[in-house]
């Protein structure tokens, strides 16, 4: 079985334009995030899937491999399913996709993914990674579990999804909703792990219809859950800091120099 990994980089965002270029580190953001998941051994190919040339002039710069695709996807499944339309796969190998700004991601993760899904075959068409909020963290506001910019999952005991919502899920009644403690969530971690042919079925014109789920909560997943898809929920041991905005961007590169500090001190 073949395992690519696609990695979505639109150049245009709302809060934080061409942050794939982003480049204070001395690498690129993109680039930082396609080392990351180059180190993992369970992956045979990584493509940068993008909708400008500078981005793909960038990832050529460091070695990469890029592809240009349409300007017109409405989300990173759809790009990553036209990035590996010419790859000549077989409908059983695995495609993954991993968002272009999640440089902490974890190489032992995505294995532990890739693994998971071969080892259950044809029982989970799609595969994707949570991690519990941390109890440290806030309890209301921007990154708690009641922040509707932080998905949640709710999965069974067997790891299969059963609901992904922007609300605080579950609802704790006896707190009439309020937060105690972070780590009864799960939170969803933009990480997919597709079997060729369910990413060709949901990606293809005229696939997949939008459901009401989707259609209240704009979260695709909800689409494939509507439709029947059985999803697995991987749930792995620390979320990672996805970068939104340049602030989020400037913490990040503040801990590349804090780790670059750490290892020079021990030189």
């Amino acid at each position: 079985m073949t395992t690519v990994a696609v990695i979505p980089a639109r150049y245009s965002s709302t809060r934080f334009p061409g942050k794939a270029l982003a480049k204070d580190t001395g690498k690129y953001l993109v680039q930082h995030v396609y080392e990351r998941v180059e180190a993992c051994a369970k992956i045979d190919r990584v493509i940068v899937a993008t909708d400008d040339e500078r981005i793909v002039q960038a990832v050529k710069s460091f070695g990469g491999e890029a592809r240009l695709t349409r300007a017109d996807h409405t989300s990173g499944t759809d790009r990553t399913g036209e990035a590996v339309s010419f790859l000549g796969l077989a409908e059983d190998d695995l495609v993954l996709n991993v968002q272009g700004d999640e440089p902490d991601i974890d190489p032992d993760d995505l294995a532990h993914l890739v693994d998971r899904m071969t080892a259950l075959g044809r029982d989970y068409e799609i595969g994707t990674l949570a991690a519990r909020f941390d109890d440290a963290g806030p309890k209301e506001g921007p990154g708690s579990p009641l922040d509707p910019n932080c998905v949640k999952v709710v999965a069974d005991r067997a790891g299969r999804a059963m609901y992904f919502s922007r609300s605080p899920i579950p609802y704790l009644q006896d707190r009439a909703g309020a937060v105690d403690v972070p780590s009864r969530w799960l939170l969803h971690l933009g990480v997919y792990a597709f079997r060729l042919a369910t990413l060709r079925a949901i990606t293809s014109d005229g696939g997949l219809k939008r459901g009401v789920l989707e259609e209240a909560e704009s979260l695709e997943q909800l689409r494939w859950l509507e439709h029947g898809i059985p999803v697995l929920v991987l749930v792995v041991d620390r979320a990672y800091v996805g970068i939104d905005t340049p602030e989020d961007y400037a913490a990040f590169v503040s801990r590349m120099s804090v780790r670059s500090g750490r290892v020079g001190a021990g030189k």
